[in-house]
């Protein structure tokens, strides 16, 4: 039975790394044939990146570990746009990438590249070789029909998105699309983030497949959508949800402390608890900190509120920790898998990035969307205005641009919170459970993404013939 090597690079970010190595290893499950070479970026902005990547690669024995060589970090001034910086920092690699193909050519065949989509520039590496590339998205099928806009909508205006733009009518939303909830970057000047991603889209069309971190039944219209009459695009293939079951590691995380809050969670009845959680970068100023604290304190309900980093716990008012004794926990870094699993939680006040949508999916728990940077605002409106399956508090919030200014006062978070934990949240709830069934019977076998991912190794396969 011959072997089927692929090499993977996914960009070096946590997500992006340990989603990807996620699908790998559900590629490695569904056929035995399948074996893996991951190419590891040194990154200087995820140190503690590379010990877990070991880790994971290491209980997997049919997929490979090559470390790149470091490379000199861009210029720091390009880091005023993060997309800029990481795609400059990305394309540093291609050399690196290059040799490291090259001694694997000597051994045995290749049958094609899985890029992350930041690292689209490696899709000349491949087709050196005269290997196929394909891109992982770590994204949602909605975020791809943007992607997909971008270049078009670029060679017809030639400049930046502006907030006075009109709503944009992309064919997978339904609804269209107010540009106050499009990426951060595609508002970031013409030499910046809007100029990256400009650059990452035209790349699409050079793929031959484009793998989605989603199922069928959750985007089943935008899906359905990349295959209507549009030749000259990649095959899209639904292969998630894909989650890591352990969640994102943390070397700050205090076990001992979590076990004290898990313990706390166990004495809570059923969906009593909201849970409050966003992400690395979800950090607030002072006044912010205030008007959570307050529209929790008033909204009656328990809580366990992720406040990043450990620092801002001393911004909370005065008094507020003891009078919420025994009613709610503050505390810094929580394993947001653990957490979403717990029957406890009822509700989860979240930053939308995708895969703690995915995650709070797969546990049937409902999300009140804030979301804070990157393309969570898409997320948030698809969610709430496409699919009915969070309940709004922001849409459209970024830190100094939010509507009405970048503050979400007390009386809107408690009015948020309030829905989704009673009575007026019952729809949102009921469908996010419909949605959790879904999602589990999509990667099961016979499955939408099973059948998906299926299809996606018989291309592989053709490589190779």
């Amino acid at each position: 039975m011959e072997k089927l090597e692929l090499v993977f690079i996914p960009a070096p970010g946590v997500g992006h790394v340990i989603s990807a190595l996620e699908f790998a290893a559900r590629l490695l499950s569904h056929d035995p044939r399948v074996s893996i070479t991951v190419l590891a970026m040194k990154a200087p902005f995820t140190p503690y990146l590379d010990a877990y990547t070991k880790s994971l690669v290491a209980s997997q024995p049919r997929i490979a570990l090559v470390d790149l060589p470091p490379v000199e970090p861009p210029p720091p001034e390009l880091l005023r746009s993060v997309e800029h910086y990481v795609t400059v920092f990305i394309e540093s690699y291609v050399p690196h990438v290059q040799t490291a193909v090259g001694e694997i050519r000597r051994s045995r065949s290749v049958a094609g590249f899985v890029l992350d989509l930041f690292c689209t520039s490696m899709i000349d590496v491949a087709d050196g070789f005269s290997l196929p590339s394909y891109i992982y998205l770590t994204s949602n099928a909605h975020f791809l029909d943007l992607m997909f806009h971008l270049p078009a909508r670029h060679d017809e205006v030639a400049r930046v998105v502006r907030p006075s733009d009109p709503d944009l009518p992309l064919p997978s939303f339904t609804n269209p699309v107010p540009v106050s909830v499009l990426p951060s970057a595609v508002f970031d000047g013409e030499a910046g983030g809007y100029a990256a991603y400009v650059k990452l889209a035209r790349r699409f069309r050079d793929v031959r497949g484009i793998m989605v971190n989603t199922f069928m039944e959750l985007e089943h219209f935008a899906i359905s959508s990349f295959s209507e009459g549009i030749s000259d695009r990649p095959v899209v293939y639904a292969v998630g949800p894909v989650i890591d079951p352990k969640g994102v590691p943390d070397p700050s995380l205090d076990r001992a402390h979590w076990e004290k809050i898990r313990a706390w969670l166990d004495e809570q009845q059923p969906s009593s608890v909201a849970f409050l959680c966003f992400g690395s970068s979800g950090r607030f100023d002072a006044e912010q900190v205030e008007e959570i604290a307050a529209g929790i304190e008033r909204s009656g309900h328990k809580f366990l509120w992720s406040l990043r980093p450990e620092s801002s716990q001393s911004q909370l008012p005065g008094g507020f920790l003891d009078r919420m004794r025994g009613r709610g926990v503050v505390c810094g870094w929580t394993p947001q898998v653990e957490v979403l699993a717990h029957a406890a939680i009822g509700g989860f006040v979240s930053h939308c990035g995708w895969n703690s949508i995915l995650e709070s999916l797969w546990h049937g728990v409902p999300i009140v969307t804030w979301p804070i940077y990157a393309e969570q605002q898409l997320n948030a409106f698809l969610m709430v205005k496409e699919l009915g399956l969070a309940a709004e508090l922001r849409l459209d919030y970024r830190r100094g641009h939010g509507v009405g200014g970048h503050l979400v006062p007390a009386d809107e978070i408690e009015r948020a919170i309030g829905c989704l934990m009673g009575g007026a949240g019952a729809a949102i709830r009921k469908k996010v459970k419909e949605m959790r069934k879904a999602a589990r019977n999509a990667v099961k076998e016979g499955g939408s993404s099973y059948d998906s991912i299926g299809k996606l190794i018989q291309d592989f396969i053709k490589n190779i013939e």
